[in-house]
């Protein structure tokens, strides 16, 4: 019997960039794998993509991580440096550089390097968050040319705001103020993240940016990954420790905010919010045991959550709990959680161990 760990399968991680290599077939790929690698383990996830193009992260610290490892794939630091001190180590390990303010540009000009970094050139086309606005960009695009520091011909990129919506009104005009911003200039352009792989063709460019599809979680409220063609990487499980006969009009657990309406049969899963698991998970939140749905009914504890096994169950201690995976897609658990598959699976505690299969 085991307590909540994760089973992460690396035939659907190969499987998923085969796919997203079918959907954009002329681009090259910059495999996300900045927050632990989307919570599925950023080294060995990183030290299996043998066929990406390159790894995009978040943080100096990640991307550096990564090259203490011996990862050698081209790696993308996607917000860019925070001090002027992170340039000299950046440049030293090989890692490509995003810059998105001017701060970031002036560090860079005024750098000591023995070679020019390869750098990409944000550009604030609608997100609001982060990347140079399109009159910002007009007057200082000639100085990312110009700099010594930078490798001929630096790269583009922008990010959308809401391709996952069907309405595509504010994507398209997203993808012409860059179009608008880099037109007759030289150098690589990189649009599309998970969801724009899938709705905006047109949005390929040179390079793709696969996040959350990667590890087989839909970008999309509306189509599931199993519509996508995708693979859900990680499996999340634990078991039975308890099951217990339960009164009708009893309560259980933390502040009695749940009364069972009928004499039943509790199970207690071995998970719980110190592993991630969200303690806002409300009454009716869906656990796969023996092939069959069972809903959350409680609260949410640190180490353990309950479930209504029904009034007959044939449930033993030591079965196994699938908290999301097979025959339970983690967009489903999120939908109830009032959340995103990002968000749950990014939320793992270092108490879940992943084991690595395939």
């Amino acid at each position: 019997m085991k307590s909540a760990y994760a089973s992460i399968s690396k035939s659907a991680l190969a499987h998923n960039i085969a796919r997203l290599r079918q959907q954009a077939p002329n681009t090259k790929l910059m495999a996300m794998v900045k927050a632990n690698a989307y919570g599925h383990g950023m080294l060995q996830i990183a030290t299996s993509l043998n066929h990406v193009d390159a790894l995009g992260v978040a943080r100096v610290e990640e991307a550096l991580a990564l090259r203490e490892a011996g990862v050698s794939t081209e790696i993308v630091l996607l917000e860019g440096f925070y001090t002027d001190s992170n340039i000299g180590a950046l440049a030293a390990a090989n890692i490509s550089t995003v810059i998105h303010c001017e701060h970031q540009l002036l560090a860079l000009e005024n750098a000591k390097l023995s070679q020019p970094m390869k750098v990409w050139v944000k550009i604030d086309s609608g997100m609001h968050r982060l990347g140079f606005s399109p009159q910002q960009f007009e007057s200082l695009k000639l100085r990312f040319y110009q700099s010594n520091n930078i490798q001929q011909n630096p790269g583009f990129m922008s990010h959308f705001a809401s391709a996952d919506e069907s309405n595509q009104d504010y994507t398209l005009s997203q993808i012409a103020c860059f179009d608008n911003c880099v037109q007759g200039l030289q150098g690589q352009q990189s649009l599309a993240n998970s969801a724009g792989i899938f709705a905006f063709e047109q949005s390929h460019r040179d390079w793709i940016r696969p996040g959350i599809a990667l590890y087989g979680v839909s970008p999309f409220a509306h189509l599931s990954a199993e519509d996508l063609g995708l693979l859900a990487v990680m499996e999340l499980r634990s078991s039975l420790i308890a099951v217990r006969p339960h009164q009708a009009g009893e309560s259980a657990g933390y502040g009695r905010i749940w009364r069972s309406p009928h004499d039943t049969y509790l199970g207690v899963v071995a998970i719980g919010y110190g592993d991630g698991y969200p303690r806002t998970a409300p009454e009716g939140t869906p656990v796969r045991i023996n092939g069959r749905i069972v809903p959350i009914v409680g609260r949410v504890s640190m180490d353990m959550l309950t479930v209504d096994l029904g009034p007959k169950p044939m449930d033993q201690v030591g079965d196994e709990a699938i908290i999301w995976g097979a025959g339970l897609p983690v967009e489903d658990v999120a939908k109830h959680v009032g959340t995103i598959g990002y968000e749950l699976v990014t939320k793992l505690t270092s108490r879940v161990p992943l084991y690595y299969k395939d």
